[in-house]
């Protein structure tokens, strides 16, 4: 009777995630669900008392803050209430935007345990694990693995999708989003741009990437023509890639001027597609 008096009164689960029980001392409650909690604490009550009933019964939720940010419908601070996996809580988010990116970075106080995914690293303060999934492998369900627990304090990012450009003589030119695709191929991109426009020159094409160490984008040739005859290697492109298809008539538009009309968005229409 006193050992039931002892335990049946309410106890607070620390911010790290601990509680302090009569005869087990502190047990780690955090990530648990309520069931798991009460195996955990059976277990170690066995070394003390003969076939132990544990019951637990959640008295109030406290604060559980998930941070979520970037490119979802309703950004902020959500409150977890009991465990939720990654696509439950982005939905607390409102889902994601349209012009979400390839990837969902998380971030965990290092204190909270590594993040269980194979891409978890320490950052460079050594203080968070973070790591990234897949849009795609959280949509689609290709790998249930990825979608791991969120803990309280979790920071969820999801950055807006790259674009890629096609400009020049195509017949809906513009920026592309890649969503969740790293890069696309040119023919790919050209497509998006519904194809060649008038007068164009398609052999005389480039592709304009930018570069770590300068200023000036490197200037990447590629015969349109022989690719779209299968007489020559598609290429890939990048994020923030320009491909630039000439007019016959020669008018040669400027590597700096590209730069300039991409990074003002000066005429530039973003295709969401």
């Amino acid at each position: 009777l006193g050992l039931e008096a002892e335990f049946d009164k309410p106890v607070r689960i620390d911010l790290n995630g601990a509680v302090d029980l009569p005869l087990i001392g502190s047990i780690t409650a955090g990530g648990l669900t309520v069931d798991e909690l009460k195996t955990q604490i059976a277990r170690r009550l066995e070394t003390q008392v003969r076939h132990p009933v544990v019951s637990i019964s959640v008295v109030e939720f406290g604060s559980q803050p998930v941070s979520i940010l970037g490119a979802v419908n309703n950004p902020g601070v959500h409150q977890l209430r009991g465990r939720r996996n990654l696509a439950e809580v982005l939905s607390l988010a409102g889902g994601l935007r349209s012009d979400a990116g390839y990837a969902i970075k998380i971030s965990r106080q290092i204190r909270q345990k590594a993040i269980p995914l194979p891409s978890a690293k320490l950052d460079a303060t050594g203080e968070f694990s973070v790591a990234e999934v897949r849009v795609k492998q959280i949509l689609d369900a290709t790998n249930p693995d990825c979608n791991i627990p969120i803990q309280p304090h979790d920071v969820i990012t999801v950055p807006p999708a790259e674009l890629v450009y096609v400009l020049g003589a195509v017949r809906k030119p513009g920026g592309f989003l890649l969503h969740d695709r790293e890069s696309i191929s040119a023919l790919h991109a050209l497509s998006l741009a519904e194809g060649l426009g008038s007068t164009p020159a398609p052999q005389n094409s480039l592709i304009l990437r930018k570069t770590a160490d300068s200023t000036d984008r490197q200037e990447i040739p590629i015969d349109l023509r022989k690719v779209l005859a299968g007489r020559s290697p598609d290429v890939m492109m990048q994020a923030n890639d320009v491909l630039l298809v000439p007019t016959s008539t020669g008018k040669k538009i400027a590597a700096r001027a590209i730069e300039a009309i991409v990074q003002t968005g000066t005429g530039i229409a973003i295709w969401r597609r």
